[in-house]
């Protein structure tokens, strides 16, 4: 009989970020290491840029990322600053 292992490092909490799934202990959300994935850092240096995170927990975030894409795609898009709320200097 196989037993089923959730994310170890994973949690949703209602009173955290409104339920969105972060690192357990941690306000990280998983989107925040999706996203610096994608914007290419590999995990090694995202636990450089987020120091607080550990090797273990980051693959977790992108193992998340890749089993729940849609989920996490739709809090990018959430929090994604306007265009026209971005400093001229900084587009």
């Amino acid at each position: 009989m196989a037993t089923v292992i959730e994310y170890k490092y994973i949690v949703k909490d209602k009173k955290i970020l409104g339920g969105e799934p972060v690192i357990k202990g941690t306000r990280t959300p998983v989107r925040a290491i999706a996203e610096s994935w994608r914007l290419g850092l590999s995990p090694e240096e995202i636990v450089i840029h987020i120091p607080h995170l550990t090797l273990a927990q980051v693959f977790e975030a992108l193992s998340y990322y890749s089993d729940h894409q849609k989920e996490i795609l739709e809090y990018i898009e959430k929090n994604k600053i306007p265009s026209d709320k971005i400093h001229s200097s900084l587009k």
